[in-house]
């Protein structure tokens, strides 16, 4: 089952929504599910080397991206939200997130069985 999931919210944001949708892909990767990762809006930062844990939190989100794109999860970035989004706007996204448009959100849309947002 191709499962693609779709962040908007800023990693650090004082919630867990961002910490659990990553577990979350880990556990469907684990259980044998196809997933792909769409970052936009604030939660670009996650792809960006720039972004690190506040004092006092004991995960690291840009890590876990980094670990879900070495085992094997696609994981596109919006492009337009380079320069638009988030607290590190402007900041490159490291290699391995792959720098993505609307049409390519919109055809992982239409090519998946399920699509969940955090």
């Amino acid at each position: 089952m191709k499962i693609l999931i779709i962040f908007n919210h800023q990693p650090y944001d004082g919630t867990d929504v961002t910490w659990n949708g990553l577990r979350l892909a880990g556990k469907l990767l684990e259980a044998g599910q196809e997933v792909r990762i769409f970052l936009m809006n604030d939660a670009v930062d996650m792809a960006r080397d720039t972004c690190k844990p506040p004092a006092g939190y004991d995960q690291d989100m840009v890590q876990m991206v980094k670990n879900l794109i070495s085992s094997g999860v696609m994981v596109k970035v919006c492009g337009t939200c380079l320069a638009r989004c988030g607290i590190y706007k402007n900041q490159p996204y490291y290699e391995g997130a792959i720098q993505a448009t609307m049409p390519d959100l919109a055809a992982w849309v239409v090519d998946s069985d399920k699509v969940v947002t955090f």
